[in-house]
């Protein structure tokens, strides 16, 4: 079997065993816990856990399973990074699937009411497997594209459950910052997901720079206009690529600062988180054409409009023909966007960059085959006059009359 029908394989085996995991769980909870342990909310918390522990397990197992450094003599700062990477994905995937399945579970009880808990041993199991399945086989093909999927779908369900939940029917009318100031669930969800969609940025952009130093290594192995991404010589790459990294990391954080501090009892320090984070992205989506040159053309247009659009809304909020709220869902959804496309063309170059590799590969391996096949030329020598005599062959008609003399 190839690489890709060995994940499916695998996948599926992979759903049946957590499927059959979460039920048992599932099911011996509902039996053990108490009471006070079974009230919707707490069902669906646990049951939430229970699906994205089935996912994180299946991740983890795939992704070590296939990773060669902790498999063969690595040294050991390449096994420490292959960890930290593995817990950081794990991160990444528990938060997703936690919320995920929270928030479908909750919409599920909203439309069946109290019948509903008969059947979340049932739907914690089905979930279960699909987590289990999901993970494998992403964990298997893993790429920067394929971990930034999981971004709007962690982000809009933390929110969509805080506010969805949220003893406050009037946050919307101010901003988001009021959903995340109480100590209620909500507010507890939301700040929570800022934070974690904060360590993802973080975690995707790492990623993301360490592909961009990869294919410029290789371009400067292959100076011959067959590597990915940008083709001229990239002056000051270094400097570039730390601008880079710097601001996808305190985009990141700035996620993480506006969870982590409330506004109520830090009302300085979450101002400089939430108001930093528009000034960052606007540095990061102005200054991309020189920081990221290996990116394309339309990706630099959509960077243009992005900032178009939330300077256009600004503005209105400005007059009062806005809400704050809108504003900051729109700015909000256009970086998570915008981070998705980004992560998409790093996940371009990054199968550019293999294909040229085994078509280089295979072109060093065919060449030397080629040389050794093609037939060595014999260096033949005419037979003199002395030699003829042991030649089988019979001598010219003009080499055997005499010639005439000159006297005739």
């Amino acid at each position: 079997m190839g690489r890709h029908q060995h994940a499916e394989s695998a996948g599926l085996m992979s759903f049946l065993c957590c499927a059959l995991i979460g039920g048992i769980a599932m099911t011996l909870y509902l039996q053990l816990a108490p009471a006070i342990w079974q009230v919707s909310r707490r069902l669906f918390t646990v049951s939430s856990g229970i699906v994205a522990a089935c996912g994180v397990v299946s991740f983890i197992v795939a992704y070590a399973g296939k990773s060669r450094s902790l498999k063969g003599r690595s040294s050991w700062l390449i096994v420490t990074r292959r960890i930290i990477e593995i817990l950081a994905l794990s991160v990444v995937y528990a938060s997703t699937l936690f919320l995920v399945t929270f928030m479908v579970l909750g919409v599920i009880n909203e439309l069946m009411g109290r019948s509903f808990i008969s059947y979340i041993a049932a739907l914690c199991a089905g979930f279960a497997g699909v987590s289990g399945y999901v993970t494998f086989v992403q964990a298997s093909l893993m790429d920067a594209k394929t971990i930034a999927s999981l971004l709007p779908f962690f982000v809009v369900s933390g929110v969509s459950t805080a506010g969805l939940t949220s003893d406050d029917p009037y946050w919307y009318n101010n901003n988001f910052s009021q959903l995340g100031d109480r100590t209620t669930f909500a507010a507890q969800m939301f700040n929570s997901t800022l934070m974690l969609a904060g360590i993802c940025i973080v975690i995707i952009s790492y990623f993301s720079i360490s592909e961009l130093v990869t294919t410029y290594r290789m371009r400067r192995l292959w100076p011959d206009g067959h590597a990915p991404g940008h083709t001229e010589n990239i002056s000051h790459f270094k400097v570039r690529i730390g601008c880079l990294a710097a601001l996808l990391t305190l985009s990141g954080i700035a996620f993480v600062g506006v969870g982590l501090f409330r506004y109520t009892p830090h009302p300085i320090i979450h101002n400089i988180f939430a108001r930093g984070l528009p000034g960052i992205m606007t540095v990061l989506l102005v200054g991309l054409p020189w920081i990221a040159p290996q990116l394309s053309r339309a990706m630099y247009l959509v960077s243009d409009l992005a900032i178009v659009v939330c300077a256009g809304a600004g503005i209105e909020w400005l007059r009062a023909d806005n809400t704050l709220t809108n504003v900051e869902a729109l700015a909000g959804l256009l970086f998570l966007g915008w981070f998705i496309v980004f992560s998409r063309q790093i996940a371009a170059i990054e199968a550019d960059r293999i294909q040229t590799q085994l078509l280089h590969h295979q072109t060093d391996n065919a060449l030397p085959a080629i040389a050794s096949s093609a037939p060595r030329p014999e260096s033949r020598t005419e037979p003199t006059a002395a030699q003829s005599s042991g030649n089988d062959t019979p001598a010219r008609n003009d080499e055997l009359e005499p010639k005439p003399s000159a006297n005739r």
